[in-house]
């Protein structure tokens, strides 16, 4: 079996010159628009994510979910449920295999274009006082509809960027694309504060339809961008491989594919439990906690302004620092981090000093960072292009469902458990969740630097994905 390349002989049109298809973008002007487009999907995939909880949190209850109808209670409780941990893995899932079939592009249209509608129609939904049941029931469906254009966004967003780059600039232009989080929590955080000046009739009547009304802009915008660019190279060059071999044997289900060798999925999911959990604790659990010990509202909302603007500096730093230093040394720090700090975190957040809870968020808004950062190239370079698409997005999406999907859940449970308000069960689940993306990752070869281009020959999941299979069982 064939090891990776070093980062110092990276992919190159040479490379595949018998093929007639360069496997990266050679062109600096396409690859930096199609990290553009990338980066505006994020954009809107993080401010209508943002943008529904926050107007949970202010005009849904009251608007579409009246006390009075226990009915509705319960449509609110399993539709939450069914939006909020069932809609990505299934977007994944189903946008995968269609990415992996024809091609990323396509399928990045289609997401963006459900993530625009549905955000728009929730933007005009009628609420309880007028339709009545069918309100939250639509307004449930709309959300579960933007979960399965998350689950499949943000895969073919970053394959689209890592298939283009070069070998030695993936982790670089992966956090162009990255930074799109911290972007989408700063746009949506000035459209609802603008919203939120006007008078409060006027807001509960009509101003809160006007952020999810803007997303359409944003789509807009974004459309115009992605329609332009091209189709990831690799998948041109495997799809042709795939074509030709057609008659030989019927092509297979990509996540079958991925399911024949369970342990690199498991491994890629794993990595991301740690990020992901932290980013539950730090961001949608801090407001619950921090409120719990006395701060107000807006000293957890300076708080995660600030976050969101280190988000935009950590990103881009550490997932450069992968493209020299590898993937797994960022990622490792990164996990040995929260470890680290988590209890010392807790101990600043529990001062009672708006600046101390400021710099226990930021630091650990760093360490996140450090793991988050390298996810997409670790991810996407752990799967061979057939199955990229569904490998990767699988992992990513499985790992936001444990990580970020049940830390609030337990957090909560523990919290009401003990009683009284205490940090050490949160410290503690941080550091359980940094253990897990560690051991991972040392069970994870380093991936910086490998070849992404798939010999036609190999098997379905390709010398990359085997390889790493191979590597973090101790194997060659």
């Amino acid at each position: 079996m064939s090891a990776a390349p070093s980062a110092s002989s990276p992919e190159s049109p040479e490379r595949s010159a018998g093929s007639g298809i360069p496997p990266t973008a050679t062109d600096p002007a396409l690859l930096r628009k199609v990290a553009l487009s990338s980066l505006l999907g994020t954009v809107i995939e993080y401010y209508d994510f943002l943008l529904y909880g926050t107007m949970a949190a202010l005009v849904f209850g009251p608007l579409f979910f009246p006390e009075s109808n226990s009915t509705v209670g319960t449509i609110a409780s399993f539709g939450t449920l069914a939006a909020g941990y069932v809609a990505r893995p299934v977007g994944g899932a189903v946008f995968g295999h269609f990415g992996d079939r024809l091609g990323r592009k396509t399928v990045l249209i289609v997401t963006m274009v459900l993530m625009g509608a549905a955000s728009s129609l929730i933007g005009l939904l009628p609420t309880y006082a007028t339709i009545g049941v069918a309100a939250p029931v639509l307004l449930i469906l709309f959300r579960i509809v933007q979960g399965i254009a998350i689950g499949g966004e943000w895969g073919g967003a970053t394959l689209m960027v890592v298939e283009h780059a070069d070998a030695r600039r993936r982790g670089l232009w992966n956090g162009v694309m990255q930074m799109g989080s911290p972007i989408g929590f700063l746009l949506s955080s000035l459209v609802v504060t603008a919203i939120t000046l006007l008078p409060q009739d006027r807001f509960m009547a009509w101003g809160w339809r006007i952020p999810f009304l803007f997303s359409a802009l944003l789509v807009g915008i974004g459309l115009y961008v992605r329609i332009s660019v091209t189709e990831s190279p690799l998948f041109q060059q495997a799809a042709r491989a795939r074509d030709e071999q057609a008659t030989a044997q019927p092509p297979r289900i990509p996540l079958a594919q991925v399911l024949r060798a369970p342990r690199v999925l498991v491994l890629a999911c794993a990595v991301g439990i740690g990020p992901f959990a932290l980013t539950a604790l730090i961001g949608t659990f801090m407001l619950t906690y921090a409120k719990a010990v006395g701060y107000e509202t807006s000293d957890v909302m300076t708080g995660l302004t600030a976050t969101s603007i280190t988000g935009l500096v950590a990103i881009p730093f550490f997932s450069a620092l992968s493209d020299r230093v590898g993937r797994r040394a960022v990622s490792m720090g990164g996990a040995a981090g929260i470890v680290l700090l988590a209890f010392p975190i807790y101990a600043l957040i529990n001062t009672g000093s708006v600046a101390l809870l400021i710099l226990g968020m930021v630091l650990g808004q760093v360490v996140q960072n450090a793991m988050y950062a390298p996810l997409g190239p670790l991810l996407s370079e752990m799967f061979g292009t057939q199955v990229r698409y569904t490998g990767a997005s699988m992992g990513y999406q499985l790992a936001a469902l444990i990580g970020g999907g049940f830390t609030p859940l337990f957090a909560s449970s523990r919290l009401s458990a003990s009683g009284s308000i205490s940090s050490t069960p949160l410290a503690i689940l941080a550091i359980v969740c940094g253990l897990i993306t560690a051991l991972a990752i040392w069970r994870t070869a380093e991936t910086r630097g490998r070849d992404l281009s798939e010999d036609p020959a190999a098997e379905p999941l390709g010398q990359v994905t085997q390889g790493v299979l191979d590597r973090s069982t101790g194997g060659e």
